[in-house]
C-alpha cells in the first residue's frame, strides 16, 4: 500500500535526506534524472530503493520532489 505524505511531511523527508544518506538531494536529482526512464512513480521509488538502498519513504519522497522540479521548470 502507498504511504500519502502531508506537505509538511515531505519537506521534513527532504530536509533529512542528506543526514540519512550521506549525498544532498540536488545530487539525488541528478541521480534520477540520469537513471532508468521509468514511466510509473512506484517503478521509479523501486529502482531507488533496490539500487541505492534507500527506505521507502525516502525514496517516495525523493521521486515526489523531482516530479515537483521538473512540472516547476515545464511551467516556469
Amino acid at each position: 500500500m502507498s504511504q500519502v505524505f502531508s506537505e509538511e511531511t515531505h519537506r521534513n523527508l527532504i530536509a533529512r535526506i542528506p543526514e540519512c544518506t550521506g549525498r544532498e538531494v540536488a545530487d539525488w536529482m541528478n541521480t534520477v534524472e540520469n537513471g532508468p526512464s521509468f514511466l510509473r512513480f512506484e517503478e521509479k521509488v523501486n529502482w531507488l530503493r533496490g539500487e541505492h538502498n534507500l527506505s521507502h519513504g525516502h525514496a517516495k519522497a525523493l521521486i515526489h520532489e523531482y516530479d515537483l522540479r521538473r512540472a516547476a521548470r515545464r511551467f516556469g
